[in-house]
Parts: structure tokens; C-alpha cells; sequence
């Protein structure tokens, strides 16, 4: 299996991305009711911004670019080294949505408005329910992708060290933006803050052992 993983990368991230997309779209339908609801005081005294719609969707492009960028341009160790714990975190968070369902109350009733702005956070509160909140998985892969530009050697180049402050203000953006649009709260920056530190240490040894090394870099 490994070995089939390092010979079509594409392939592996393609079929991850199904199993993840179908993961939580089951739990979208299931999950309606939460067991936890996730609030603290902070959460209130947070106001809703319907402008941080822009960096929250800047969400969506960012982690397939990442991907693609460091598996073409980067050694392919560096790609795999973002993959282990991206992909390791997505699949324990949905497990723990679906062992713990949690969920917040935190949205406005309504979002006034005819702008883009307006519409656009409209569109998200249709397509994304309240549930399966903490962590937050906005918040976990924007650390865990801002880590992988700052660990890459690529980004040395003087052409590229740009992309390391530039992923650094995308992931502070990302992360504000969940509580600010009341996706998240408080807890689940966190939370997701925590798992993506961890599990980028977990990485960092794996990577070290001896049976990591003994993956081959590029086929």
C-alpha cells in the first residue's frame, strides 16, 4: 500500500478526499442534534464580521495548492511530510464528530444584506450546519499547512520566501475568520490549534525512524 501511495500521489489524494468529503457528508445528515454544545464566555464578545467570508473561503484553494505546489516544485519527502499529519488529522477529527457530536449556537438569526459578502456567508450557513465544530478543521489544516512552508527548504529561494510570511497572514486570517463569521467558537481554535501542533510533532518523529527514511523520495 505504500508503496502504490508513493507511485500515484495524485490517486492518493484524490481517493482521500472522497473518503473524507463522503465522512462528513454522512455526518451532516446524521448528526443533528449535538450531545456537546461548545460555547464560552469569549464567544460573546467576539463581534460577526461578514467580510471574513473572504479569507474563510480562501480556505478551500489553499490546501489543494499547497499540495500540488510541494508535490511538484519540492522534494517528494516534503510533500509526504504534509500529508502524514494533514490527512492523519482530518480522519481523527471525523472520528471524534462522530464519537463526540458537538455543535454550537452561535450564528445571527440573519445576515442582512444584498452584497457578496452577505450572500456568500448566507451560502455557507446553507451548506454547512452547525455541527461537528471542535475541533475546528479550518483551523487545524491552516496551521499544519502554514508549518509545511516554513519547514520546506524550497522556500529558502529568495523568489519564494515571500510564501512564508504571506502563510503565515492566511493562516491568522483562516483562523479568525471562523470565529468572526460565529463558524467556531473559541474552543475549536483551540482545539484545532492543539491537534495540529501535536500531530506535527508526531510527524517530526516519524519521519526521524527508520522505517520512514526507507521510503523512497521519488519514483
Amino acid at each position: 500500500m505504500r508503496n502504490w501511495c508513493s507511485r500515484h500521489p495524485v490517486w492518493f489524494m484524490a481517493l482521500y478526499t472522497l473518503f473524507y468529503l463522503s465522512f462528513f457528508a454522512l455526518l451532516e445528515r446524521t448528526i443533528q442534534t449535538p450531545d456537546l454544545w461548545v460555547h464560552c464566555r469569549l464567544d460573546d464578545l467576539i463581534p460577526f464580521c461578514k467580510y471574513a467570508i473572504v479569507p474563510y473561503i480562501l480556505w478551500f484553494p489553499w490546501i489543494p495548492f499547497t499540495l500540488f505546489y510541494l508535490l511538484y516544485k519540492a522534494p517528494r519527502e516534503d510533500f509526504w511530510r504534509l500529508c502524514i499529519p494533514l490527512f492523519t488529522g482530518m480522519t481523527m477529527t471525523l472520528l471524534f464528530y462522530a464519537i463526540v457530536p458537538n455543535g454550537l449556537a452561535l450564528r445571527p438569526k440573519y445576515v442582512p444584506g444584498t452584497d457578496i459578502f452577505a450572500q456568500l456567508v448566507r451560502m455557507i450557513y446553507r451548506s454547512d450546519t452547525p455541527m461537528n465544530v471542535c475541533p475546528s478543521i479550518h483551523v487545524f489544516n491552516s496551521v499544519t499547512l502554514m508549518l509545511a512552508y516554513y519547514r520546506s527548504a524550497i522556500f529558502d529561494a529568495p523568489r519564494r520566501r515571500w510564501m512564508r510570511p504571506a502563510a503565515m497572514v492566511l493562516c491568522v486570517s483562516i483562523s479568525l475568520s471562523t470565529i468572526l463569521l460565529k463558524q467556531h467558537s473559541v474552543i475549536d481554535v483551540v482545539f484545532g490549534l492543539l491537534l495540529a501542533l501535536v500531530l506535527d510533532h508526531a510527524a517530526t518523529v516519524l519521519q526521524r525512524s527508520p522505517v520512514q527514511r526507507r521510503v523512497p523520495e521519488r519514483l
